[in-house]
């Protein structure tokens, strides 16, 4: 396996961290992105094993960090709250567009590749679903336990919040409470069309499967049933049993029967509609 490593300055400011994996061989001629949700990043559990499970099927495979996500040189902490804390919707949706061009055009992989999927898990998957709208190159796209909306606060959190200007959210992985910048809300207010996850999965013509877990108790399984009756072409793919990781923790020890079934359903959506080489 090739794996190599990148970075790309973010068009809204600051570093775009990433991995090509690819398999030995001819360069591919179809490419994957792997896009990470909120308080993720390309390195959290099933991320590496999933890239080098679609890359070993012919495809270059693009995992990368949001330049905003709080990861820094040590994955396994918080390092970057003020980052964190300035994130922005739109700027996830520019930096991936940023990041499909860079692919598109070549300067990641050692030729451009003819079919572009993109692949999104919980929160980057309503940002696949966005970017996916805007970019029409994209060729193929699936989403695991992706979100609905992105309008989640109560008018009570959103009340307190705009009086602090800050708000925090507990990470039960590392113990740390993040904080969120009221720029995250005015960010959201400020671009509500574009961001606007139904009137964009309603418009969406790209080749979508949608796979979640029945047991998902963080994205619940009625968001990715409303997602594929809202597009009207998607295919949902339910996973009995399963939660929002298919049962896979950090750090990543084995793999499990409800990721094994995700990642087969995704390899025979992206053959489908990408092709293999």
């Amino acid at each position: 396996m090739i794996h190599n490593t990148f970075q790309l300055e973010s068009p809204r400011g600051g570093t775009i961290v990433g991995d090509v994996r690819m398999r030995e061989g001819p360069p591919p001629r179809t490419a994957i992105v792997v896009v990470h949700g909120f308080k993720g990043f390309k390195d959290w559990g099933f991320f590496p094993y999933l890239s080098d499970r679609l890359a070993v099927q012919g495809h270059a495979v693009i995992s990368f960090n949001f330049s905003h996500n709080g990861i820094g040189s040590d994955p396994e902490v918080f390092s970057e709250l003020e980052e964190f804390s300035q994130n922005t919707i739109s700027r996830e949706v520019d930096e991936l567009n940023h990041v499909l061009t860079s692919v598109l055009s070549g300067d990641l992989t050692p030729r451009p590749p003819r079919h572009v999927g993109l692949l999104g898990h919980s929160r980057g998957g309503g940002v696949a679903i966005l970017a996916a709208g805007e970019k029409p190159e994209v060729d193929a796209l699936v989403t695991w336990g992706a979100i609905d909306h992105l309008d989640r606060w109560t008018e009570e959190t959103v009340r307190e919040w705009r009086e602090k200007g800050v708000m925090y959210v507990l990470n039960q992985r590392t113990g740390q409470h993040l904080p969120l910048s009221i720029a995250l809300w005015n960010d959201f207010q400020e671009n509500q069309e574009r961001l606007d996850l139904r009137r964009a999965t309603g418009a969406l013509a790209t080749p979508w499967l949608i796979v979640h877990g029945k047991e998902d108790l963080t994205v619940r399984v009625e968001e990715g049933e409303r997602l594929a009756r809202q597009s009207g072409k998607a295919r949902l793919h339910l996973i009995e049993g399963a939660g929002h990781t298919f049962e896979a923790t950090h750090p990543f020890a084995e793999s499990t029967p409800a990721l094994e079934e995700a990642i087969a359903v995704s390899v025979r959506h992206f053959r489908s509609h990408l092709g293999e080489e």
